[in-house]
């Protein structure tokens, strides 16, 4: 496997309209960006081909969630084929509001990711675990679970990015720290 380039990651959730992106991609050519490092925003659906149109060619976007198979009746859902369309090549899967919220399961997210890459679309696969899971010691059984259910489907790395994203840290005053990180992230 190749040595991966930095990477930077964003994600817009439910945010944003055309103004807002128009500016954002306006501003993202201000300035030099490093062309060492990878730099991928996630944006609602609705807006992906716009903010593809609109940001420089070295920054990417990501859809925010895609559905296991190529078509049929998932009202709401999106394919990776369809993502693929519109000239976006990357996708986040296993967002912890996906999980927690909509209650995906670590299965269904680890077919969305093997399907994602069948179909030649990048995964962000996100894991991370519950404000309740930390302070029950149960970090490193929640982060593996997750893991595992995501490498048992994967084969080939190099389109993946796997994000720790420890929930109890988000939306709040506390983060974790680069060594809290680094230590479910080797």
């Amino acid at each position: 496997m190749a040595q991966r380039k930095f990477f930077v990651g964003g994600n817009w959730k439910m945010n944003g309209n055309k103004a807002g992106i128009t500016e954002i991609g306006q501003f993202m050519t201000t300035g030099p960006l490093d062309p060492n490092t990878e730099i991928v925003l996630g944006c609602p659906a609705i807006y992906l081909e716009f903010a593809q149109k609109a940001m420089p060619s070295n920054v990417s976007i990501a859809a925010q969630n895609c559905y296991k198979v190529e078509k049929g009746a998932f009202t709401g859902e999106i394919s990776p084929a369809m993502i693929k369309d519109v000239g976006v090549s990357w996708v986040i899967l296993g967002h912890s509001e996906r999980r927690n919220i909509f209650g995906e399961k670590d299965e269904l997210i680890a077919e969305k990711v093997a399907h994602a890459l069948a179909s030649g679309i990048k995964v962000i696969a996100c894991i991370g675990e519950l404000l309740e899971e930390r302070e029950s010691g149960k970090t490193a059984e929640v982060v593996f679970r997750q893991t595992k259910a995501i490498a048992d489907k994967v084969t080939d790395w190099d389109k993946v990015v796997l994000a720790y994203e420890p929930v109890w840290a988000i939306g709040n005053w506390e983060t974790a720290s680069p060594e809290q990180a680094q230590k479910y992230m080797p």
